[in-house]
């Protein structure tokens, strides 16, 4: 054996008897992942890098030679995480992977993988359907009637814009309930910047407004809405000012997809479910699963408004529907009335 070789040996011996002793040990945690790198196993030397970088957590009260330490450690380990991504990105472009064209699902595996994105779970507030597939915006081609709304957009915004010359009917989209304990960490709790005008809340019409939008509840006709008797469907106009922010957030309910149909959509507003970001663009719909962290914002120097209504998810089946709805009308006739949805 070669003195070096033998040298990097004695020093993994080294640090694994002190490991031994204390698993913690930051210094011997890094010796081994530097005598490892020396004897050519970068991988097995990151994961050491690594352990010492989260043992040490934010490296309070460590000597300033340790903290030398774990920045070196620190690049070390980035080092080998690209070429560990190099690796595998040549070896599936030779098995025939496309980022731009292949498995959406896949390449999420690998940004997961690579730690460049985190994972985001349906996290409903209230009610877990188990089973239901992990979707953040739900693939258009298991919505069949997308497009169809999408084409009475023009119908829809002639009847919105005699609605918007009327700012009084828009109220506050979150309002306090006088039945129910009312936090407001987020500032959201009667704030204008976010306010809707709803044509059917809670599972009731609101017939002063939707007498005025027939051909917004037309173009809604053939559209699976999610119904439950005192909470949904909901339909509305939702308006967000220019600057505004909707906090993170969950829904309340996994069984149902939110559907958006913007309306007026200038550059600069946009919207977040888990990890993809997107801008509304007028006139083209999309629907994502509530219960999974999303967030808005409106960069634009404008108003934006778009159509709000909720659907059932496609994977529920029918009797599922009807069960889930016979659910919580039970759940609403123990006491007085229930906790609304939201949209």
């Amino acid at each position: 054996m070669p003195a070096t070789e033998q040298g990097h040996r004695a020093k993994l011996d080294a640090a694994d008897r002190a490991l031994a002793a204390n698993p913690r040990d930051l210094r011997a945690l890094i010796a081994k992942g530097d005598a490892l790198a020396a004897l050519g196993d970068g991988r097995a030397a990151a994961s050491f890098y690594s352990s010492a970088l989260r043992a040490a957590g934010d490296g309070r009260g460590l000597a300033p030679e340790v903290v030398a330490e774990l920045r070196r450690a620190q690049a070390a380990a980035q080092i080998q995480a690209q070429r560990f991504e190099t690796h595998l990105a040549a070896s599936l472009a030779d098995a025939g992977f496309d980022p731009a064209a292949s498995s959406d699902r896949f390449a999420l595996s690998l940004d997961l993988m690579a730690g460049r994105k985190r994972l985001y779970q349906q996290e409903p507030r209230f009610y877990l359907f188990p089973g239901l597939p992990q979707i953040q915006f739900q693939p258009r081609e298991t919505l069949p009637w997308l497009a169809a709304v999408e084409a009475a957009a023009g119908e829809i915004r002639a009847e919105l814009d005699v609605l918007l010359a009327e700012p009084d009917l828009f109220r506050p989209y979150v309002e306090p309930r006088a039945d129910r304990p009312n936090r407001d960490a987020a500032g959201m709790v009667s704030n204008a910047d976010w306010s809707a005008l709803f044509l059917w809340k809670d599972g009731e019409e609101r017939p002063d407004i939707a007498r005025r939008c027939p051909r917004t509840l037309a173009a809604l006709a053939e559209v699976p809405l999610c119904r439950v008797p005192g909470r949904t469907p909901s339909i509305l106009f939702s308006k967000l000012k220019a600057g505004a922010r909707i906090p993170p957030h969950h829904g309340l309910i996994n069984t149902r997809l939110i559907c958006h149909l913007p309306l007026i959509a200038p550059a600069g507003s946009r919207f977040r479910v888990g990890n993809d970001v997107r801008e509304w663009r007028e006139g083209e719909a999309w629907a994502f699963d509530d219960t999974i962290e999303h967030e808005a914002a409106n960069d634009s120097g404008g108003e934006r408004t778009i159509l709000i209504f909720d659907v059932w998810k496609p994977e529920m089946s029918e009797e599922e529907r009807a069960l889930v709805s016979a659910l919580f009308q039970a759940v609403d006739a123990y006491g007085a009335g229930g906790q609304a949805w939201g949209v």
